[in-house]
């Protein structure tokens, strides 16, 4: 088992997931129970997996929760460049929320290469 609160990848989705709140309070109330949800909801679900995977008794069944956690990202991913799409954000703040979703998907790469060995 790993001290998941010692991980920087678990640290930094944090802060990716601080980011989208502040960042879905911008969007249209009518996106409060549609986009703006997805988007918390698959930002939650990044250093949430992390975590419950850092607790597994496996190396494998914690690969297979950062393997969940990387899905998320990818996911939040989506929905962030659709809501760029929508005109709810503008270019800057896609680019700025998504160098740090790429960065934390670099770190779960690494980490779980790290596992394997």
């Amino acid at each position: 088992m790993h001290n998941f609160r010692e991980l920087d990848v678990w640290k930094k989705a944090r802060v990716l997931t601080s980011s989208v709140y502040k960042l879905t309070e911008m969007l249209p109330k009518h996106e409060q129970f549609g986009l703006s949800s997805q988007m918390q909801r698959a930002a939650v679900s990044i250093p949430s997996n992390i975590a419950e995977g850092a607790g597994r008794t496996t190396g494998n069944d914690f690969c297979h929760f950062l393997d969940m956690a990387n899905s998320s990202s990818f996911e939040l991913e989506t929905q962030l460049i659709i809501a760029q799409d929508l005109g709810y954000i503008d270019m800057e703040q896609l680019k700025k929320i998504l160098d740090d979703i790429h960065e934390i998907q670099k770190m779960l790469r690494g980490l779980k290469k790290s596992i394997k060995k």
